[in-house]
């Protein structure tokens, strides 16, 4: 990947820790808002856990988030990616947005690397076409509608949902393609616009994803698929967090995006060890 002029290899996977700029993220654990003290701590941590990128989100996605205005979530954004480049310049820096012009300025005028949108560009019509004048890595993520109504738009007919979401990602990697965009990672959008049951079809079916030719972004930090399954809240969720995560390695994935680091690492370091297909490098 293109970071910032600079080449970086996925020769191992890697871990996105999550930086939730936001008062209203689905796990409360999660939730720094903007105290200074409270981000530094967080942030030193994750790179003490050995992080490769830290994803920073202004905008929770979690069904019946409040809206929020552009110049709030700019104003976090800036607060999250300059506390992070304050402790270090060497951490990629990935933004959590589907707002075009928030991508903008976060790339242009704070030297953010790579643009994460869980719209896969359905809910601004100039993502894509940012992108392509950035020459930014792109998480594509798929979700149908909007975190509001995704719920109600699980049905992929008889194909099932596997087919569904390889189709609907494979169109718009193209699209992307075609503006010359070269940087692509997918994220099949687990808990997004899928019910229990298709997420746990998609992780079991993984490596069919592989056939996009496309670096693969794992995130079920946390999530519902584990809360419901197990009976339990996302402050409990960390040990079927580190399964759930431990089986996408062995499926394949390239990155893990986490709430908790230093599981994530020990969890690609043990797994490397049993495959023989990496060794942890940092």
């Amino acid at each position: 990947m293109n970071i910032g002029g600079d080449l970086m290899e996925i020769n191992r996977p890697l871990v996105m820790g999550i930086l939730n700029v936001t008062p209203d993220s689905f796990y409360e654990g999660s939730r720094c808002g903007t105290d200074a003290r409270i981000l530094v701590k967080r942030i030193e941590k994750m790179i003490n856990d050995g992080v490769d990128i830290i994803d920073v989100g202004g905008y929770s996605s979690r069904p019946g988030a409040a809206d929020v205005p552009v110049e709030e979530e700019l104003e976090r954004l800036e607060t999250g990616i300059k506390t992070i480049k304050a402790i270090s310049h060497d951490i990629v820096i990935s933004i959590d947005t589907f707002r075009a012009d928030v991508a903008r300025k976060c790339v242009l005028e704070w030297g953010a690397h790579i643009i994460n949108d869980i719209s896969g560009g359905n809910l601004d019509s100039m993502m894509f076409q940012t992108v392509a004048e950035l020459h930014v890595p792109y998480v594509l993520m798929h979700m149908r509608g909007t975190p509001g109504n995704m719920a109600s738009l699980c049905d992929y007919g008889d194909d099932g949902v596997m087919a569904g979401v390889m189709v609907e990602l494979g169109r718009r990697a193209d699209m992307l393609r075609s503006m010359g965009v070269c940087d692509i990672i997918i994220d099949p959008g687990f808990g997004f616009s899928k019910n229990l049951e298709q997420n746990f079809k998609m992780l079991g079916s993984m490596e069919e994803f592989h056939s996009l030719g496309l670096p693969l972004l794992v995130g079920m930090s946390r999530k519902s698929m584990i809360c419901k399954t197990l009976g339990i809240q996302p402050e409990d969720a960390l040990n079927g967090t580190t399964v759930l995560n431990t089986m996408a390695l062995m499926h394949g994935a390239h990155i893990l995006r986490v709430h908790d680091v230093r599981e994530a690492v020990e969890a690609v370091k043990l797994v490397g060890a049993t495959t023989g297909e990496w060794q942890w490098t940092k």
